[in-house]
């Protein structure tokens, strides 16, 4: 961040929205300046491939407030999100989708709830507006994350939430490669809560796909826990526990006369079971070492290829 000072600054990624970014700076303005004529508006345009850019930056430029930055290539939502943190001066930071499900008009209900003495105040959707199986997949994908990470993740909540200064900087610190903000924001912890805001419609379908969604799922169980190494120690010490009291079985089968004749399927059923257990246990932890290689490249986390105010 740099040394200019701003009250607000609202963060939104953009990905083939422009649909709704002209109304979103629209709603925005109009529930800002209730609050405060000191903001700013920073649209971080991921590469969507559609008009959103051209919209950014004819708003941009006929209003000062709104900053518009663009990635070389689409790198992410995460990412977009750190980019435009990393550009945000306001002392308090609202992060939100631009797809108008995150409202505008609760930003007022999230800051006075912020003065109250917090420095995270999330955004609990209660009533979501979307459909049963987006709804479905968000329970489990959260729950098994929560088990995955040792941690409590609540699907109701996503990105959209007001941040202090502190809690971005401490965010923003952290180097990690595999970005997820909510994730994050729960690790640094500070003074939090969350109360229950209007969840808008989304005009149009989503735009992850089941890939990205399985992709977003792997790599933030592997960033961000290694619990799944220790359930494969946990499955390997149950396979050999098994093993061997099988082995003390057959053993007494044998001596006492009741094997007369060796099993094939048996055995084929053993090398292929314990197979496909090391191959599992071998990926994994290929996958860990695979991230490791990636860190290790130190490459940026984004490139901005084109800036408006």
């Amino acid at each position: 961040m740099n040394d200019k000072k701003t009250l607000i600054s609202v963060v939104s990624p953009v990905y083939k929205g422009e649909n709704q970014v002209a109304l979103l700076v629209k709603r925005l303005k109009e529930n800002l300046e209730n609050i405060t004529a000191d903001y700013e508006i920073i649209l971080v345009e991921d590469c969507g491939g559609d008009n959103s850019w051209e919209l950014i930056t004819q708003i941009a430029s006929k209003d000062k407030k709104v900053t518009g930055l663009q990635l070389s290539r689409n790198f992410g939502q995460h990412y977009a999100i750190t980019a435009g943190l990393e550009h945000a001066n306001g002392e308090w930071i609202v992060v939100m989708d631009c797809d108008l499900q995150d409202l505008p008009e609760e930003i007022s209900s999230l800051y006075n709830k912020a003065m109250e003495g917090y420095d995270i105040v999330y955004a609990r959707r209660k009533e979501r507006q979307d459909s049963f199986g987006k709804r479905l997949s968000s329970k489990c994908y959260y729950a098994v994350f929560s088990y995955l990470t040792d941690t409590i993740q609540d699907h109701s909540i996503a990105n959209f939430g007001i941040y202090h200064k502190n809690v971005i900087n401490a965010i923003l610190s952290m180097r990690d490669h595999i970005r997820y903000f909510p994730t994050m924001s729960q690790w640094v912890g500070f003074r939090k809560t969350a109360i229950d805001v209007m969840h808008g419609k989304r005009d149009g379908g989503s735009t992850y796909t089941l890939r990205k969604l399985l992709q977003l799922a792997f790599d933030n169980m592997i960033a961000f826990s290694d619990k799944p190494l220790r359930l494969t120690v946990k499955l390997g010490t149950i396979i050999a526990g098994v093993s061997f009291c099988m082995g003390l079985y057959y053993l007494f089968l044998y001596f006492s006369g009741s094997i007369k004749v060796l099993g094939f399927a048996s055995i084929m059923i053993s090398i292929w079971f314990l197979s496909g257990i090391i191959i599992f246990i071998l990926g994994i932890t290929g996958l860990y070492i695979g991230k490791i290689f990636e860190a290790a490249k130190q490459r940026p986390n984004y490139i901005i290829s084109k800036r408006v105010n």
